[in-house]
C-alpha cells in the first residue's frame, strides 16, 4: 500500500518559493513569513520527485534543527522515510536522503570537506558567517542529472548579513556570480495567514519591538538592523546629488585648496587598508581613495610585504590626478613603529617617502568620532562622506555589529580593517557631538524627508 505525504496548502510567497527553480533562491526577509514550513515542504517534494538524490538541511545548532524541523518531519515522513538517528538523515524507498547538519563554529566547517550533496538548505543562513556560507556553497556538486541548488532562508542581521544582502537585496555581483542565478522572495508576517489565524496578536508582538529589529523583523528592512553599530550609515541613491540623508555620493575632482590625508592599517593574512581622505573649508571629511589588500574570499589578506604595501601606496599617490603633487601626511596604528623584531613597519615606508604619524587608537572614543561624523544634522547632513568607488568602507563599516562583552565596542572577530584605519583619521580630527534632529526622527533618517525637514 502506498503511503501519501500531507503537504498542506502554501501561502502565495510559501507557492513562489516551492515552483522556483533558480540555482540560488533566498526566502524571507522578515519574522513570520513561514520560511520553516517551505523548507520542509520543498525537501520531502524533491527527495519524492528525484529517486536518489542527496539533500542536505542545515542550520546553527542543533537544538534549533530539532525545533524547526526533525520534530516536524519525524511525524510528517513516518511510515514514507526511515529516520536514521545516528546520522540524522531520512532515507526514502527510491534511494533519495534528506540529511541534516549544523555550523556554530571553524570546526564545524570540517565534517562537511569532500562531502556532495546536490541540494543544499541553509535555514536562518544570515546567522552564519560569509566564510562559512562560501565553504558551504562548494558542497553542492556532483556529476548527476540532479539540480543542483542552494536555498537561504534569512532575516536581516547576524554575521552572514553583509553577503546575503548584496546577492539578493542589492544584487551586486563580483567576477563568476552570474545575475540570472539569483532569485530573492520576500515575505512577511502577513503573508502567513496560518500563522496570523493561530496567533492573531504576533504582528502586535512585533510593533512593541525596539525600533530596529522592528523594522527588520516586522518590515524585512535590510539597511538597519539589531546589533548594528553604525547604524547612522545610509547608502542611498536618490540622494547623491543633494547629499542629504546619504553618505555615499558620486565622485567629484578634489579643489587643489582642500587638504588631503592617508589612514593606514597594517595586515598581512588579514587586509590591510590605506583610505585616503579630502577635508574641505568647512570640516567635512570625504573618503576619496581606498587601497584594500583582500583576496576575493572576506577577511582574507593577500600577503603582500611591508615593500610591496608602501610601494603601492608611493605608485597611487604619483599617479592618481587626485593625490599627484600633493603633500599628504597620515596615521597609522601605533603598531607599525614596533621594532621589537627588527626593522619596524614604520621605518619601511619612510624607504618609501611615506609619512605617518602616531594614531589614537582608543577604540571607543574613535568609534564615537565615527557616529558623532556620521549623523545627520537638522537639515540633513552629516559631516562625513565616502566616493562611491571605496567599496571597502561601503562593504564592510555598515555591517560591522557590537561584541558581547563590551556593548559599545566593535566585535574584533569582524572585518574591521577600513573601520579601524577610519577611526584613526577621525580621532586625528575630532569634533563634538553634533546638534541632531528630535531623537525619532534620527531613529529613522528617512522620517525627516516625511515631516518635512
Amino acid at each position: 500500500m502506498e503511503k501519501t505525504v500531507a503537504v498542506g496548502r502554501p501561502n502565495e510567497k510559501q507557492k513562489q518559493f516551492l515552483l522556483c527553480r533558480k540555482k540560488y533562491v533566498a526566502f524571507g526577509g522578515a519574522r513570520g513569513g513561514g520560511k520553516s514550513w517551505a523548507v520542509r515542504t520543498k525537501a520531502k517534494l524533491l527527495a519524492l520527485y528525484y529517486p536518489g538524490i542527496r539533500i542536505l538541511i542545515l542550520r546553527r545548532t542543533l537544538p534549533e534543527l530539532e525545533s524547526n524541523h526533525l520534530r516536524f518531519l519525524r511525524r510528517e515522513l513516518q511510515g514514507v522515510a526511515e529516520y536514521i538517528a545516528g546520522s540524522r538523515q531520512f532515507r526514502f524507498p527510491g534511494g533519495s536522503t534528506v540529511e541534516f547538519g549544523y555550523c556554530a563554529a571553524d570546526g564545524d566547517l570540517d565534517r562537511y570537506q569532500g562531502a556532495e550533496y546536490d541540494v543544499l538548505f541553509i535555514d536562518e543562513a544570515t546567522q552564519l558567517r560569509e566564510e562559512w556560507l562560501r565553504r558551504l556553497a562548494a558542497c553542492v556538486r556532483g556529476v548527476n542529472a540532479f539540480p543542483k541548488r542552494i536555498y537561504y532562508t534569512c532575516n536581516p542581521g547576524g554575521p552572514g548579513h553583509g553577503y546575503i544582502r548584496r546577492l539578493f537585496i542589492d544584487r551586486r555581483y563580483e567576477k563568476g556570480e552570474n545575475p540570472e542565478d539569483y532569485a530573492f522572495i520576500p515575505a512577511r508576517v502577513t503573508d502567513n495567514t496560518a500563522l496570523l489565524a493561530a496567533q492573531p496578536d504576533y504582528i502586535r508582538q512585533l510593533e512593541a519591538l525596539p525600533a530596529a529589529l522592528r523594522r527588520a523583523w516586522l518590515e524585512g528592512r535590510w539597511d538597519i538592523f539589531q546589533g548594528q553599530v553604525f547604524r547612522e550609515f545610509t547608502d542611498d541613491p536618490e540622494h547623491y546629488a543633494d547629499r542629504r540623508l546619504t553618505h555615499v555620493i558620486e565622485p567629484f575632482d578634489i579643489p587643489r585648496s582642500w587638504n588631503v590625508y592617508r589612514s593606514y592599517d597594517f595586515g598581512y593574512a588579514k587586509p590591510f587598508s590605506v583610505g585616503w581622505w579630502a577635508v574641505d573649508h568647512d570640516g567635512v571629511i570625504y573618503r576619496i581613495l581606498e587601497l584594500y589588500g583582500c583576496t576575493d574570499t572576506p577577511d582574507e589578506g593577500v600577503q603582500w610585504s611591508p615593500d610591496r604595501q608602501f610601494a603601492e601606496i608611493r605608485r597611487v599617490e604619483e599617479t592618481h590626478p587626485w593625490l599627484r603633487g600633493r603633500t599628504i601626511q597620515g596615521v597609522a596604528d601605533p603598531a607599525i613603529w614596533d621594532a621589537s623584531r627588527g626593522e619596524s613597519i614604520y621605518e619601511t615606508a619612510l624607504k618609501y617617502r611615506i609619512y605617518f604619524t602616531k594614531g589614537d587608537n582608543r577604540r571607543i572614543p574613535g568609534w564615537m568620532q565615527l557616529h558623532y561624523r556620521m549623523s545627520f544634522d537638522e537639515d540633513g547632513y552629516p559631516m562625513l562622506y565616502v566616493f562611491r568607488n571605496c567599496r571597502a568602507f561601503i562593504r564592510t563599516v555598515p555591517q560591522l555589529l557590537y561584541a558581547d562583552a563590551a556593548p559599545e565596542d566593535v566585535d574584533t572577530r569582524q572585518e574591521d580593517h577600513a573601520a579601524d584605519e577610519s577611526r584613526y583619521f577621525c580621532m586625528s580630527r575630532p569634533i563634538a557631538p553634533r546638534r541632531q534632529a528630535a531623537s525619532e526622527l534620527m531613529d529613522d533618517p528617512l522620517n525627516m524627508l516625511k515631516s518635512g525637514r
